[in-house]
């Protein structure tokens, strides 16, 4: 009976030292990505270039054709001066001109007969001097008139002004009875050929390298209309209320429904260099730091390292340091090891669905 004993603790013994498989854990390999954030900014919907019109003369306002909001073509007239006084200075340079037409047909007759005289040695030297000096003030009293008559042409044409450009009626600053001065800016136009997305954006958004990004952006109330553009000036001096800068954003083939004034929502992805997300199931503690389990594939062994976190999510762990890519970790069952331990792999875990690229916290609209 005793060597049945024996022979029954020596198996049991036995057993005990057999060389395990390892504990079963489950294991995902590390990849790495980037870390994107949707950057959000509210604007609107604003001209790319803006004309000043204004009258080349002062005077009183007869009539203003076009209102706010008015498409105008080019050449169109748009308002229109009295004309009653450039109308008598037209009348009067004609009736100049007549005159030195006149006084042209009287010297050079004059001229002439000195002339004719003088080679039949009829007339002395100084008189036909005379009479050639009369021909050519004369002459120039007539090109005076003729160019007084085109002035007066001129400034009665510009009683009317007319739109240089196609556009949009944005702000008006006349009414008929009004007396305006030469230069003044009476109507503006935002032209057709351009439309911008204008934001007010804070310096620390501007620290980001954005000049090339393309941007996204939707009307506020209608998130489908959308269109792309690229950043085409960034005002170079803070809005000394706001402390903002002013940045316009070129849009590429604007849908129409985008209309001046219209509020929209640009949106920006700006990403970061690349980052590793791993579940947060994976983690661990070595003293003060977090940690993650190592496997060794060759050995099927662990080994506990410190990494350093970026940011923890409810499911995924963003680690900034301490894996690189292509390493395999432990991803569950991470209770009960210890360094050097061998562990068996259940099939991998899909690597994280959930990439940091595909969670964008977005920056509420300013």
């Amino acid at each position: 009976m005793a060597a049945i004993l024996i022979l029954t603790l020596a198996a049991c013994r036995d057993e005990a030292v057999a060389p395990s498989e390892g504990r079963p854990v489950r294991v995902v390999t590390v990849e790495a990505g980037k870390l994107s954030s949707d950057i959000k900014l509210s604007g609107e919907i604003r001209a790319e270039k803006n004309v000043g019109l204004a009258f080349r003369i002062g005077g009183r306002v007869l009539e203003r054709n076009v209102n706010v909001g008015d498409r105008v073509a080019a050449g169109q007239v748009v308002a229109r001066l009295d004309p009653t006084l450039e109308r008598n200075e037209l009348t009067a340079a004609k009736a100049a001109l007549q005159a030195a037409r006149g006084e042209v047909n009287t010297a050079r007759n004059t001229f002439e007969r000195q002339e004719r005289l003088m080679a039949q040695g009829f007339t002395t030297r100084p008189r036909f001097d005379q009479a050639l000096k009369a021909e050519e003030t004369a002459q120039a009293q007539l090109e005076n008139a003729e160019a007084q008559l085109e002035l007066a042409q001129d400034r009665l044409g510009f009683t009317e002004l007319r739109a240089g450009i196609a556009g949009i009626v944005t702000a008006r600053t006349i009414e008929p009875g009004e007396v305006v001065q030469p230069g003044q800016v009476v109507i503006q136009l935002a032209r057709e050929d351009g439309r911008d997305a204008v934001f007010n954006v804070p310096a620390r958004l501007l620290e980001t390298q954005v000049g090339d990004s393309t941007i996204r952006v939707s009307l506020a109330d209608a998130p489908t209309v959308t269109a792309l553009g690229r950043i085409r000036e960034v005002s170079p001096q803070a809005d000394p209320v706001t402390r903002t800068f002013t940045v316009k954003v070129g849009l590429i083939d604007p849908p129409a429904a985008m209309q001046l004034g219209a509020t929209v929502v640009g949106t920006l992805e700006v990403s970061t260099a690349a980052i590793i997300t791993i579940p947060a199931s994976a983690l661990t503690q070595q003293g003060q730091s977090p940690a993650v389990w190592i496997v060794d594939p060759a050995a099927s062994t662990v080994s506990l390292r410190n990494v350093d976190i970026l940011r923890f999510d409810p499911d995924d762990v963003i680690v900034s340091q301490g894996l690189e890519p292509g390493e395999i970790i432990v991803s569950e069952g991470i209770q009960a090891l210890h360094p050097g331990q061998r562990i068996r792999q259940l099939s991998k875990m899909p690597e994280p669905g959930r990439t940091a690229a595909a969670r964008r916290p977005a920056v509420p609209p300013s």
